[in-house]
This record gives structure tokens, sequence and C-alpha cells, in this order.
């Protein structure tokens, strides 16, 4: 456990700075006229001069989440010279917002005409409707430069729970390089507020913050003090730190989890009583964990919930696997869910479905817990690797890959799904593929789900650490860099009929409509790669598959030549694919060779290498003209083109690697001396486009920490040159695939 003293950085400018503090001042006295006055006041502060328009706009509710909608369409008018002046006389105002309205559900709204000309009524179900509904009339301003040129429009969620998974550096469960060196930027309330605020304007409404064992950072258990390692002074800032985050996250409509490993404790508590940092299931560990969850609760009114894993640390390594299924849940029924019992208020439980888990043994425990909300149940959905088929192959429940139906059949009364899409695949380059995600709501959005996770346990999205520095760089944040990545699943989870045209205008907004429509179709087209390769080569736990950089470094499914963490041409053939509908190459092979008949649907290779190459032709295409149109890319904009065409080539090397798979596989089983010539030709291309990507990639990406954690599972050690990553990096293995093919010998 790092035990940083320095003071936490922006606690003490944001709470001088926020504009939610005065607003809690003012508050009570929101319905008052000259109250009003003030609060328009103080969200107007910048404004320079008196601006060449006014609106008018009523609100029934003071709740916080109607305040900060107001205040981000107060500075989106601001932006056009518009001046937004609070009245208390509905009939005056030429929007009003009325909340609640019967017929609207929770984070449902609806934008309508007036009765009156020129005037339009936001109704909504809650707040967080409201601010949803004022969030769209900025947005929709700032692309069509009328405050009042709306649409009429009513949505309403399609799911409840849209959640991002987000893994803290404190004691985290992935150690390394990558993890640490975002320790000062996340106790920053200043970065908080950012990410908060991105994360209600795409509507994602749940925030799980993930780490190994993060109590001893947020209290001093009071019958186990030693537990914590924190001055009085170090443990009253970070309590300042994380009721700030709690209390900026609901003002904004979004639940906040803390969810951690078990069986964990920390390294302190350990020493001071003679313990097992993990696997300790003695009685006093027991009731450490017990207290901990209900002073937890206790101390943070505004913490939604807890969460606990059925995974790692509950003797699942090792010799010693003395915990079954029922055991397992009998420890979470004596800690977490007693600890939660005894707390003096309600909270919301996620109990994940990981590992040795059994549907049967959990549901005993939820049903017996008796609690007033339903329980949320996490299961992985294609393991670690969420970004790849929208077909549910395989979860994290068993190591078979088997998939246990009695999570959802019956119909459970006491909890409900959501589904973890892991993104252990695209931590450099921008993503966004709509249909992809709309795909997945379809076929996956059952009775049983209410909503999805979506994250990463390997990367945390706060210091941009992969971009070197200069022009290009005209974001603070990596997630800033990554906007499209939570629009596109935000706003589609929210609801799945959101139309392209909401992402084309985004693109409209930042770099013009020339490029706008372009550049969105572009990023579609690119985005698929990483899909395409996560479902052609399956893989299970995180460093299995690392799709943006071709690596698979610890083996999974398929043949490791314990080379190097790069995925070889050999490697490529001798795996299996994770999407049922897709054929591996021995398979396609086999079936040329004997003339099997393929069934129109299966996607073989040479399919999925013709739709890469169509792909990335387009992107090309779409490039060009974006660069023929006279616009001129700087910052952001040139380096989102960039990343475009890096997805490109990568598409190009990806397609190229499979044609060549497929005829040097083809000349090993009796094939003629021309399926080896090919393959040398199409691995050269493979290598011109390999050296593109790198060309790319090194003008303005360093090499970054990539696999920090310290373990050598793979006893060949092909992992050791994944520490780092870099595309250039991999140059040498490129080339050694066309050796490969030049010494091929017939089987």
């Amino acid at each position: 456990m790092t035990n940083k003293k320095e003071p936490i950085s922006g606690v003490k400018d944001y709470q001088k700075e926020s504009y939610i503090k005065p607003v809690l001042i003012r508050y009570r006295m929101f319905r008052n006229y000259l109250s009003s006055l003030i609060l328009a006041g103080f969200l107007l502060i910048g404004f320079q001069s008196i601006r060449s328009q006014t609106i008018t706009l009523f609100a029934n509710s003071d709740a916080f989440p109607v305040l900060h909608g107001i205040g981000k369409l107060t500075q989106a008018a601001a932006e056009s010279e518009i001046r937004i002046i609070q009245t208390d006389q509905r009939e005056k105002a030429q929007l009003s917002i009325v909340v609640p309205s019967p017929g609207l559900p929770p984070e449902g709204f609806e934008i309508r005409r007036g009765k009156t000309a020129g005037k339009w009524e936001i109704l909504a179900g809650d707040a967080t409707g409201a601010m949803y509904a004022l969030l769209d009339i900025a947005e929709n301003h700032r692309f069509q430069q009328g405050l009042l040129n709306i649409n009429p429009t009513r949505e309403t969620p399609r799911f409840s729970f849209r959640a991002i998974k987000f893994n803290l550096p404190w004691s985290p469960y992935r150690e390394g390089e990558q993890m640490d060196l975002h320790s000062d930027v996340c106790r920053d309330l200043a970065f908080w507020e950012k990410y908060l605020d991105m994360m209600a304007q795409n509507r994602l409404n749940v925030l799980s913050l993930w780490s190994r064992h993060p109590f001893p950072f947020m209290i001093r258990a009071k019958n186990f003090p030693e537990a914590c390692p924190l001055s009085d002074a170090e443990l009253a800032q970070w309590q300042t730190f994380w009721k700030g985050l709690f209390r900026m996250a609901k003002q904004r409509g979004i639940e906040t989890y803390i969810v951690n490993w078990n069986i964990v404790v920390s390294p302190q508590m350990a020493q001071a009583y003679g313990i097992k940092e993990l696997n300790d299931t003695t009685e006093l560990v027991r009731r450490y964990t017990r207290e901990t969850v209900t002073q937890v609760i206790n101390e943070y009114e505004d913490l939604t919930g807890l969460g606990v894993t059925l995974a790692d640390w509950m003797n699942n390594f090792g010799p010693d696997q003395t915990m079954q299924a029922a055991d397992r849940e009998k420890w979470i029924e004596e800690t977490f869910v007693k600890g939660l019992q005894a707390a003096n208020r309600p909270a919301r439980f996620i109990h994940r479905s990981v590992l040795a888990g059994s549907p049967v043994e959990m549901q005993k425990v939820i049903d017996k817990a008796g609690f007033s909300d339903p329980v949320h149940v996490e299961i992985k959905f294609n393991w670690s690797h969420g970004h790849s088929t929208p077909v549910l192959a395989m979860t994290h429940d068993f190591h078979s890959g088997a998939i246990d139906d009695r999570f959802w059949n019956p119909l459970p009364q006491n909890y409900r799904i959501q589904w973890m899409i892991r993104n252990e695949d695209m931590f450099i380059l921008r993503w966004g593929e709509p249909d992809f995600v709309r795909s997945h709501i379809a076929e996956n959005g059952k009775e049983y789900v209410t909503g999805y996770f979506v994250g990463s346990e390997g990367y945390i999205p706060a210091v941009d650490y992969s971009h070197l520095p200069g022009s290009h760089q005209t974001w603070q944040y990596a997630f800033e860099k990554q906007w499209m990545f939570y629009k596109v699943w935000g706003r589609l989870l929210y609801n799945p009929d959101t139309p392209d045209s909401v992402f084309e205008e985004t693109f409209s907004i930042r770099y013009g409509k020339i490029a706008g429509g372009k550049m969105f179709k572009a990023f579609q087209l690119g985005s698929k790669m990483p899909l395409k390769l996560a479902s052609f080569h399956a893989a299970t736990w995180d460093y299995t598959l690392y799709s943006e950089g071709f690596l698979a470094p610890f083996a999974a499914k398929g043949l490791s030549d314990g080379h190097s963490a790069f995925i070889s041409i050999d490697e490529l053939i001798n795996h299996q694919v994770l999407d049922p509908h897709y054929l591996n190459i021995p398979e396609y092979v086999d079936a040329i060779i004997h003339n099997y008949k393929i069934a129109e649907e299966i996607t073989t290779p040479d399919k999925l290498a013709n739709m890469l190459s169509s792909d990335a032709n387009e992107i090309l295409e779409l490039l060009n003209e974006i660069r023929q149109s006279g616009v001129s890319p700087k910052g952001a904009f040139a380096c989102e083109l960039e990343d475009i065409e890096t997805w490109a080539w990568l598409s190009l090397y990806f397609a190229d690697k499979l044609r060549a798979a497929i005829s040097l596989h083809a000349y090993r089983k009796g094939g003629a001396e021309q399926n080896k010539t090919q393959a040398i030709v199409l691995l050269t291309n493979c290598l011109s486009y390999w050296e593109k990507v790198s060309a790319i990639t090194q003008s303005h990406y360093r090499e970054v920490p990539y696999l920090g954690e310290k373990t050598s599972w793979n006893p060949k050690d092909a992992w050791v040159d994944a520490k780092t990553f870099s595309w250039g990096k991999y140059l040498p293995e490129v080339r050694r695939d066309l050796e490969i093919a030049r010494i091929a010998l017939r089987e």
C-alpha cells in the first residue's frame, strides 16, 4: 500500500473556486426571485459585456442536477453572446423546466413546444432527466447556433445502470508504473470534476471505483486502528477527497460504488495482528471486514454502495484451494452482507460473479439478505475482452468457458445482471463504433439485464502518458482524448436509437462540418479492426490479448511459440476463434482441401480479410478527401486523423496476415510452391504496413508501460518484451514472420 504524505492536490482550490459550493449556500432560496438573479449573476461570471440576446428560464426544482444543467446551458449560451436570466414566474419564461412530470420515468425527459409561440418546456421524470434535457439543448445549440432552435424530443433510458469501471491507483489490483503514475491526478478533485461532467454529458450514471483494499484510505477502523497507516491529518485529507468526490457525483445524478477484491487486509494490519494479507479466513479478519463495511457506509453519506468480488484471494490460487462456492458465499454473507445490514442507512450492493462462483449459492445469500433494492450482479461478457463479438461466447464463471444460464434462468427475483464490457484492447488509439454497441444491446439486453459496466483493469484514463508533448496535445487528461469511446457507450446505453447524426455533429462541432461526417465514418470503420481481431483470436484474461498492439503476452486458446508477446504468423494460424460464427485457419484450409461446404453465414478467414481491406481502403479515401478539402488540421484534429490512419494500416496488416496465414498453412499441408511464394509476398506487404504504423505513431506517441505486473506465469517468458509497448518496437517480429515463411517446409 502506498502512503504518500503530500497534500492532496486540488482539494483546497476546488472548495474555493467551484460553482457548487456557492450554490450549496443559495439553493434553499432558489424560488425567491432575488436569489434567482443572484444565481444567474453567478452563472454568468466571466461575461465581458452585455449580450445581444436574453432568454428567460423558469425551473420549479432547485435540485443539484438541475442546477448543473442550467450552469452548462448558460456556458453554451455565453459562447454565442446569449444571456440566461432566471425567473420565478413560469408564464414569463421562454424555457420552463417542470420536475417531476407524470408519465416520465426516472432520468427520462421530454422537450416540447409551449402553448405560446416561441416558448419551450422541459418535462422530466426527475432532476437527472431535466439535467440531460438541458445538456441536450446545450449540445444542440453548439451545433445549430440557436439556443431555442430545438427539435421536440422524448427520451427514456434503456438501462437504469450505465456504469464506468475505474480502477484506482491505490492498493491497485494491477501493479506497476502504468498504475503508479496516476496517483496524484486521481487524488485531485479538479480531475474528477471534469470526469464527472463528461459522464453526465454522456448520460453515464454510475461510477464504480475499484481497488484491492481501499478502506484504510477511507476510515480508521474503530476496533482495528492499526489497519490504517495514515496519520490523523493525512486521513482527514483523504476523507475530504472522498466526500468531495461522492458529493460531486451525486450532484450530477451519478451513483458511486467502491468495489474491492477478497480476501484482503492492509500490510499494516497483517503485521500488527500476525495474520496473512491475502486469503486469511480467520474470525478476526471476518470481524474486521464486517465492521469496516458498516463504518464506511455510515461515514460516507453520499456513497451509494459497495461491491465485492468472488474471486482471486478466496483461496483461489496455489495448493490451498479450500474454499468452495458455498464457502465463498458464506464469507460474503458474514462480512459484506451483514456489514451492510448493520449500517445506519440503506446502501446498494454489487456482487461480482467470477471464477468459482455458483448461481445457486449466490441466490441463497441474496434472497436471505432481503435488501430493499435489487442486488447488482456483474458478469464479464467474453471474459476480459468484451470489445470483440456481441455474441456471448464465454464468461469468467468457469475456466472451461461454459456459460451457466442459471444466473438468469429462471428470472431472478432479488437481483439483476449487468454485463461487464472490459477494455483491455485499446488504450492509445481513439475508438468509437456505434453499430457494435447497438448490436450488443439488441443481442444481450434481455429481461434480466439492467445495465452494463465499461472499463479497464490495466489502464487508468487519467494521465495521458502515451502522448508526446507538443502541439498535438491540446487536451489535459486521457479520457478527454478518448471522448468518442465514452460518448458512444454512454449515449447508446441510455438510448440505443440515438442516431449517428449525434456523433457526426460532435465531430463537426470540434473540427468543422466539412470534416465532421467523414471523420465519424472513418473512425467507425477503423474501430472495427480490434473487434475483429478479438472475435477471431480468442482470449481470456487481461493480458492474453492487446488488440491495438497485435499482442498476446500470455497464451490462451492456442499456440504460444515462446518468442515474443507479438502474435506471430504461426500463433495466428494455430488459434481458436471466439465468435462461433467465425472459422479458424486450419478448419478453413481443411475445408478447401477436402471441398467441404461452408455455410454462407460463417465468416471465413478470407471473408474477414476482405472486410478489413474494404474498411481500410475506404478510410484512406475519406482521409484523402479531408486533406484535399482545404482544411488545416492542427492539435487534436491532426492527432485524430493520425489515429484513424493508424487503424487503416493496422486493418490492412491484419487482412494480409490472414491471407498469408491461409497460404502458409495450405503449403505446409501439401500445397503448391505458389502458396509459399504468395505467403512471402503478403508478409512483405505486412512489413510495409507495419512500417507505416510505426512511422505515424512514433511521431506523437512514446513507448509506454504496458505489462507492469510482477509475475512469471509463462515459463517461456515470452511476455518479457511486453513490459513496455510501442508499435515500432515490434518491427523485428514482423520481419520474423517473413523468415518463418521463407524456411517453411511441407508437413
